[in-house]
């Protein structure tokens, strides 16, 4: 989830606006945020007027890695003051030392857990001191593909990304008097770009699953069953996208962009068609498709 107070102008994005894609209307104003809509593309372009960066700022969170890592040094090239939440900041994360070594005034990294209440208001009052005048933001929260369809052997992910889905849209609604807009990423599979699985850390995590689950499990799924969705896991790790580049494309037009969209779907081709299927043609359908 990313958070930002956004004031020098911003290149114009270049490309066609997608007249399908999902839009909330809205007019100029700053921006204060928070860590796609019709046919995708991998380098998929944003047109539209964009707010100017300036001196505005943006908090990101889960800086040690993955999105927030690139996220953190890709808006802080673009110009905002980069506050990067990071987990493991107080344990000299490698993530950590490498924003750190950039020593730019532009960029600080503040530890956080978003589960400590007590850090998240520490955060939020070293943004405060550090503006000279909050405004109005946005939120820009990043969910995935997997928060719009369900997938074989990923309930638990599936459960939190569906979760993010509904608490970015009860947040649009509520902050839309407020002139805060809302919008939600959903990235497709991005694992190889993001480094956070690996074959031998699957092969790992399955072995643990399969040693603690209750005998009746077992015997209900059986192993050939088990290791069969362990093998579509691990071929996810090499089959996904390498460059990170159009989620931050995505992120980017989310905060500038004068009428964001609500929704962003940087992904390849075949999941945004499945997605599209999953979510728009009866179920039985889809099933038919996906499962049988």
């Amino acid at each position: 989830m990313l958070a930002t107070r956004l004031s020098r102008p911003l290149s114009r994005l270049p490309g066609k606006t997608l007249s399908a894609c999902d839009r909330e209307n809205g007019a100029r104003r700053p921006l204060l945020l928070g860590s796609t809509s019709s046919i995708p593309t991998g380098r998929r372009t944003y047109a539209g007027a964009v707010e100017p960066v300036g001196s505005k700022a943006v908090l990101v969170t889960g800086c040690d890695s993955g999105f927030g890592f690139s996220l953190a040094k890709h808006l802080h090239s673009k110009g905002f003051l980069v506050f990067a939440g990071c987990l493991m900041k107080d344990k000299g994360h490698d993530g950590v030392k490498e924003l750190d070594s950039l020593n730019s005034d532009r960029l600080r990294t503040v530890q956080l857990n978003v589960c400590s209440s007590e850090e998240v208001e520490k955060v939020v009052e070293i943004v405060r001191s550090s503006l000279k005048d909050p405004e109005k933001g946005r939120v820009v929260n990043i969910s995935s593909m997997l928060g719009r369809m369900a997938n074989p052997a990923r309930s638990p992910y599936c459960i939190t990304k569906f979760g993010v889905e509904a608490f970015s849209d009860c947040l649009r609604y509520e902050m839309h008097s407020l002139g805060v807009k809302v919008s939600v990423v959903e990235p497709g599979n991005f694992i190889v770009a993001t480094s956070l699985y690996s074959p031998e850390s699957i092969q790992a995590i399955a072995k643990k699953m399969w040693d603690e689950l209750p005998e009746v499990v077992r015997k209900d799924y059986g192993k050939k069953y088990f290791d069969e969705k362990i093998a579509k896991m691990e071929t996810y790790c090499s089959s996904g996208s390498t460059d990170t580049s159009p989620v931050m494309d995505a992120v980017t037009h989310a905060l500038t962009a004068t009428t964001p969209y609500t929704r962003y779907h940087p992904m390849d081709y075949y999941w945004w068609l499945r997605m599209q299927i999953m979510t728009h043609l009866p179920g039985a359908i889809s099933d038919m498709i996906y499962i049988r």
